[in-house]
This record gives structure tokens, C-alpha cells and sequence, in this order.
């Protein structure tokens, strides 16, 4: 008899037998097994092999086959991810079908799926022969660049069809003739490891990082949190390639995580180049196969280093001895759907678990992590200067009161990027909204472009000519007449990313303008381009949302401009103020990292306001002392803790009865130090054409909301109201929207 995790919406486990023919088979917690649940055939894992069952032996299914020979999680991954179970409130069996690879939530066979790669042969002739040889065959040397460039700049040796596919168009017979030639070899392997000799010298670190590197050595056989707090260009980095080299060198793994995809590569190439050993790396642009491969070869042992985004921190690495967490202030760790959990913490939960140290890195710590140091929970290490010695960038305020704006940008900001570019300096144009505008006006009447499904406005996206609501996604074409008075005097409100671009392209007509944002680097290796590109200097105006704000190096950017931070001043959202702060510190800090001297200007109706006068005077350190002194007096995060109950319907009734019935059994329930707010509508009550509510639960003792919630939240699928709603629990949430 087994206990069995079902990945399915239900808080409970379910016990199975085994037949016969499976009695003799050695079980251990983690193994797959494939089960008959309700109509489906679904792959579920053993939590535990049971003696017996308090149900009647008819009401017991029999397992249909065991998948695996051994547990694949490992009992590490299986301990933590039921731990996050409990602590997110989370059905079980869903928790732990979240924390394997989708390629074996699909695939009874564990065996590493195979891809064919196609890579340089180093033994063919020199490259002026070789160019000559495809001089006539422009396509041929096109895919054999495209093999070379790959293996110079990422370490890994090869390049699979899909990747190609990305790239360039019918590929297969350039292929095909550059086999023929000799010029390529192909093979079929399993992993995506990436190795190359290493190229840099090891850096002599100044006096701060190598305190930094010393205090966090004395802890290599044991727990501890290192918060290092370093400004912009600080060197943290180079902090953790000292330690890691040490760890790796005794034959440890280390599991380094980044908030975003677009600071993979970049991340992935300073430790090829520093480090001589095997690297793989993990996040949502690879294929399912390409990221079981990666895990595969973390659980082997067979890489030391994973790179990876959120999802790596279930992967199971039997030699880790050191987790990194870059950007650690950042939302992203946060996942917003499903399983609700956040990787910086589960992260810290897992150290302790391994008993190994952790380092936090960020110039600008999230507020829980500060408060953790103050509480001397976490021990700081902080970077105060740059490790190139340069100074910090000027920061000076534009006060847009009465000025005459062009594109939403004051005279004195393009006056300041013309000077820039005259001296050869690079500029950076930040706004956190991509689009051409976020709606369009009819000039006589005054109807706007909303959302049919949501309480917003749809932005105006001029190159494709589309409205596009960036909350649920729903597309229509731009209008060339207002839908209530069939006026054509309709007018773009507001700019965006593309707008901005249109205007500085048609101002500097010769320099290159690069957007980057979503819509503009879609298309696979588009980011990378642009980044390039931005790096050699080729484009002289960067325009881009939060994917510039943080850890790209851009040596010759000297302006950084920010264009828009009065919505973030007055938000609902009671995080928006640290969020803006962070951004306004991160984006600053692109600026003046090289030779020239930086400067940076940010735009804003009130010059006057407390948050920017603090990062203006006296930097972001005293903006969070202020911060952490409000959420005190506020009763919010991090010192006290909350939960939210969501729940959204296409009925706003069905949605407020349900939350109704949730309110309904607590009511003779004494709950001491725990308040619960609602039911109230969210910030933006109807969204993708549902209506949203929710319920908040806010306590100063974690261990009395999690006791409430344990209790509460698995009688409430079944309540009467449940099933006509969709509904979540999240703890910890990141906001409240």
C-alpha cells in the first residue's frame, strides 16, 4: 500500500495499492507512479509506503505501473516542496507536480530525451580557406558563422534544430552540404552543458569585497544568510566567483538564481570565462526537453554551477554547497498563479535544510531582508563604493510644472541627451510603459478606448496598428473613428516605449534609436541582439521598460533619463513606493559605471515628494528606514504578515457569495492577534471579463495566521459556492492586486 501525492485541486492524499506483480519492488518517497484517478490516467508520486488503509479495500484503486527505479525529486526536494506545501497552503499532489520538469509530468520514461546538436569542426581548414570555399554559398557560410559565433560565446558545443529554427530559415540543406564538406559534425546527446577553458584572470578584489569574501568563507560548513548590500557597480559579482571557484574546486555544486531570462546569458558568460568547469542553465525560453536535460545534469552531479530562474529552485543538486540569489529584491521570485510560492525564500528554507550558507545580492534590498537585518537574523556585507572607483552618477530632479513637453519630455531633458550624444556618451530613456500610448481619445466627445473585460484602457500600439489591453490581452485594431460619434479627431494620449523611440529616431535622425521591451524582442535572440548592440556602442539611445532597470553593465551609457514616476507616487498598491525607489536606484545605476562621469535625471510634477527627496539626498538606505518605520506603524509586511483569500467569477455575485460562506465560518471562531478584512473588491475589481474579490488576513504572529489557515482554508472547496468560482490563497503576496 502506498500514500500518493494526486496533482489535483484536493488537500489530501490518496492511498493506492499495489498488485501482485509489484509487491517485490523496492519503494522509496518520490517515485512516479501512473494511478487512475476519477476518469483520468494521471502520474502521481509516493509520498510514503503504508501498511494498510483506514478504507474498505474496495474503495482502494490499484496503482497501473511504477515508473521509476528510484525517487527522481531525491528526499531534499521532496521534504521542501512539502514544506512549501503547508506553509503556501497548497494542495500537495499540485506542489510537487509543480516542482518536476513538465517533461516528466508528461513522460512515463525518465530516460533524458536525445536531440541532435550541430557543431564546428575544429579539424578542417583555416578560415580564410574556408571562407573562400563558401564564397558562393552565402547560406551555407550564414549557418557555419552561426556554429562558431554560438561556440565562442556561450561554451556549449552545438546548436539543435530548434534553436536554429529561431535563428534563420531553411537551414536543413546548408546543413546538409557543410556535413558533406567536413566543415561541421553532428551528434546526439541528451545534455545542454556549457564548458570552455577558462579566459579571465582571476580579479583582485578590493577591500570590501574581500571582507565580503572572507566573512562569508567562515561559514562554508554551516548555515547562515549573507545579505550583500552592494550599490550599482559595486562588484558583487565578482564576490560570488570567488567563492565559487573555492567551493567548486572541493567538488561542490553551486545553484545560482536570476529573477529574469534577459540576465541569463550575460551572467552565464562571465562565469564561463572565470570558472573552468561545467555549467547549465535553466528558464522558459527552452524547450521542455532542453530544461529536463539541465536538470538531469544537475541531479547527476554532472554540471557543479546551475544558472536558472524561478523553477531551479527544485532542482535537485546532491553536492550543493552554495545558493546564489542575484536581484534578490526582485517580484519575479514571487510566482503569481498556481502555486504561489516565492524562490528567494523557499530558497533560504532549503539552505537551512542543507545546512550550507546563502548569499542575497542586491543594491537595492528588498525591505524583508533588511528588516531580517536589523533583527539580526541575516548578516550584511556592504558595498559601498564602485569597484572601478568611479563616482556615482548626478542626480538631478526636472520639475515638469508648467513646462512645454514634447512626447512627454521637458526641453531640458533633450537639450541633456543632445549635449550626451554630442560627447560621444551613450543615453538611457526609462518608462515603464511599453505601446505608443496607453489609450486613444476622441477630441469631441471624449470616448476613450476601454477594455471590454477589464476596468482599463486598452494601449495603442502604432506599428501594428492594434489596441491591446496589457492586463488580459485581448487584440482589436486601432480605431480611425470614435465608436459613439464617428468623429476622426482622435488623439493618442500619453506615451510609451514607441512612441518615445518614433520621437528621439525623427530628433537624432543619426543615431541608432533601440527599443527594448516586450513587444520589441518577442522574437528568439532579439534581446541578445539588442544588448550587443547596445554594448559595442552601435546604438546611442537605449529606450526600454524594467528589462534595462537591472544587471546589464553598459560601459558608455553617461545620461540615464527617467521619464515618468509620478503614477508609482500615489499608488493603491502598498509596495509601489519600494518598488520605485528600487527601479529609480537600479535604472540610475546603468550610468557613468565606465570612464565618463555619469548623470541622471528624472522627471516629475512633485520635485517636493518625500520618497524622491530622501533618494535624492541621502540614497536608498535612508528611503528604507523610512519605509520599514511606516510598515510598522501600518501594521504591513515585513513586520507583520499577510494572506490573501482571492477569488474571481464571471457572476460578481457567485463570487461575493462564496467569499460570503468563507467569512461565515469563522464567525464563532475567537481569533486573537489576527484581523480579516472583507470581502472587498481588488484594486481592479474586473479583469479578463471576471470579477475579483478578496479577503485579507493580516497578523504580527505568523504561526496564528498559518494555524488559522490550516484550519480554514481546506473546508472551503466545500462550500456550496465553490465550485462556480475560481479561488487561491496567497501568503506572502507581493501585491494586492
Amino acid at each position: 500500500m502506498v500514500k500518493v501525492a494526486v496533482p489535483c485541486p484536493l488537500y489530501n492524499t490518496f492511498d493506492y495499492k499495489l498488485p501482485a506483480s509489484l509487491n517485490h519492488r523496492v519503494i522509496e518517497a518520490g517515485m512516479r507512479v501512473r494511478i487512475s484517478f476519477g476518469r483520468q490516467k494521471l502520474i502521481g508520486i509516493i509520498l510514503e509506503e503504508i501498511p494498510g488503509s483506514t478504507l474498505p479495500a474496495n474503495k482502494i484503486k490499484e496503482v497501473i505501473a511504477i515508473l521509476d527505479n528510484r525517487s527522481l525529486p531525491g528526499s531534499e526536494i521532496l521534504a521542501l516542496t512539502q514544506w512549501a506545501a503547508k506553509y503556501y497552503v497548497h494542495p500537495p499532489g499540485d506542489a510537487l507536480q509543480t516542482a518536476l520538469p513538465v517533461y516528466l509530468r508528461n513522460n512515463d520514461d525518465a530516460t533524458p530525451p536525445l536531440n541532435r546538436y550541430w557543431y564546428i569542426n575544429n579539424a578542417a581548414s583555416n578560415e580564410q580557406t574556408i571562407a573562400a570555399q563558401l564564397k558562393r554559398a552565402p547560406k551555407q557560410l550564414q549557418i557555419y558563422q552561426l556554429l562558431k559565433n554560438n561556440d565562442a560565446e556561450t561554451g556549449f558545443t552545438g546548436l539543435d534544430a530548434e534553436q536554429l529554427n529561431s535563428i534563420t530559415e531553411n537551414w536543413r540543406p546548408a546543413i546538409k552540404a557543410l556535413l558533406e564538406k567536413g566543415l561541421i559534425k553532428q551528434d546526439v546527446r541528451a545534455t545542454v552543458l556549457l564548458s570552455q577553458p577558462a579566459q579571465s584572470p582571476q580579479q583582485v578584489l578590493n577591500q570590501e569585497q574581500q571582507e565580503a569574501v572572507n566573512a562569508i568563507r567562515q561559514h562554508h560548513d554551516g548555515h547562515a544568510v549573507h545579505l550583500i548590500n552592494g550599490i550599482t557597480g559595486s562588484g558583487k559579482t565578482e564576490v560570488y566567483l570567488a567563492l565559487c571557484e573555492q567551493l567548486i574546486a572541493a567538488g561542490k555544486q553551486v545553484l545560482v538564481l536570476v529573477p529574469e531570462i534577459g540576465l541569463t546569458p550575460q551572467l552565464t558568460r562571465r562565469f564561463l570565462q572565470r570558472l573552468n568547469t561545467t555549467i547549465v542553465v535553466q528558464h522558459s525560453a527552452m524547450n521542455d526537453r532542453q530544461r529536463y536535460a539541465a536538470w538531469q545534469a544537475a541531479a547527476s552531479g554532472q554540471a557543479q554551477l546551475l544558472i536558472g530562474t524561478r523553477s531551479s529552485i527544485f532542482t535537485p543538486m546532491p553536492e550543493l554547497g552554495l545558493i546564489i540569489i542575484d536581484e534578490e529584491h526582485d517580484g519575479s521570485y514571487k510566482q503569481q498563479d498556481g502555486f504561489r510560492y516565492n524562490a528567494r525564500d523557499l530558497a533560504i528554507v532549503r539552505a537551512k535544510n542543507k545546512n550550507i550558507p546563502i548569499l542575497l545580492g542586491s543594491a537595492t534590498a528588498s525591505l524583508e531582508s533588511l528588516n531580517n537585518t536589523n533583527e539580526q537574523r541575516y548578516i550584511q556585507h556592504q558595498l559601498k563604493k564602485r569597484a572601478n572607483k568611479k563616482p556615482l552618477p548626478t542626480i538631478r530632479l526636472v520639475n515638469l510644472c508648467n513646462q512645454k513637453l514634447h512626447e512627454g519630455m521637458a526641453e531640458t531633458l533633450l537639450d541633456t541627451i543632445k549635449l550626451h550624444l554630442s560627447q560621444q556618451g551613450q543615453v538611457l530613456l526609462f518608462i515603464n510603459r511599453r505601446g505608443f500610448a496607453p489609450l486613444l481619445m476622441c477630441h469631441d466627445c471624449g470616448w476613450t478606448t476601454n477594455c471590454q473585460r477589464c476596468d482599463a484602457h486598452m494601449t495603442y500600439h502604432k506599428r501594428r496598428q492594434q489596441l491591446i489591453c496589457h492586463h488580459c490581452g485581448a487584440q482589436r485594431p486601432a480605431a480611425d473613428s470614435c465608436d459613439d460619434c464617428g468623429s476622426t479627431n482622435i488623439l493618442a494620449i500619453g506615451s510609451g516605449t514607441e512612441r518615445i523611440e518614433q520621437y528621439l529616431q525623427n530628433l537624432f535622425p543619426q543615431t541608432q534609436v533601440s527599443r527594448i521591451d516586450r513587444d520589441s524582442t518577442r522574437k528568439k535572440g532579439s534581446l541578445q541582439e539588442k544588448l550587443e548592440q547596445a554594448h559595442s556602442g552601435e546604438s546611442g539611445i537605449l529606450v526600454g521598460t524594467q528589462m534595462l532597470a537591472k544587471g546589464h553593465d553598459f560601459p558608455n551609457i553617461t545620461l540615464v533619463c527617467i521619464l515618468d514616476t509620478d503614477q508609482a507616487l500615489f499608488s493603491a498598491d502598498f509596495r509601489a513606493a519600494e518598488h520605485l525607489a528600487q527601479l529609480i536606484t537600479q535604472v540610475s545605476g546603468r550610468a557613468g559605471r565606465a570612464e565618463k562621469a555619469g548623470e541622471v535625471l528624472i522627471q516629475t510634477h512633485h520635485p517636493e515628494h518625500p520618497l524622491l527627496q530622501d533618494l535624492l539626498h541621502k540614497g536608498y538606505p535612508a528611503f528604507a528606514r523610512n519605509a520599514l518605520e511606516e510598515r510598522r506603524a501600518a501594521g504591513l509586511p515585513p513586520c507583520f504578515h499577510l494572506a490573501l483569500l482571492r477569488c474571481e467569477s464571471i457572476d460578481a455575485s457567485a463570487a461575493s457569495r462564496f467569499l460570503n460562506q468563507a467569512m461565515a465560518l469563522t464567525e464563532n471562531i475567537e481569533q486573537p492577534q489576527l484581523d480579516i478584512f472583507g470581502p472587498l473588491p481588488a484594486p481592479m475589481e474586473r479583469r479578463a471579463g471576471r470579477y475579483r474579490y478578496q479577503i485579507m488576513l493580516q497578523s504580527k504572529q505568523r504561526k496564528i495566521l498559518h494555524a488559522f489557515m490550516n484550519w480554514w482554508i481546506p473546508q472551503l472547496p466545500q462550500l456550496s459556492a465553490a465550485r462556480k468560482v475560481r479561488w487561491s490563497i496567497d501568503v506572502d503576496p507581493y501585491d494586492t492586486f
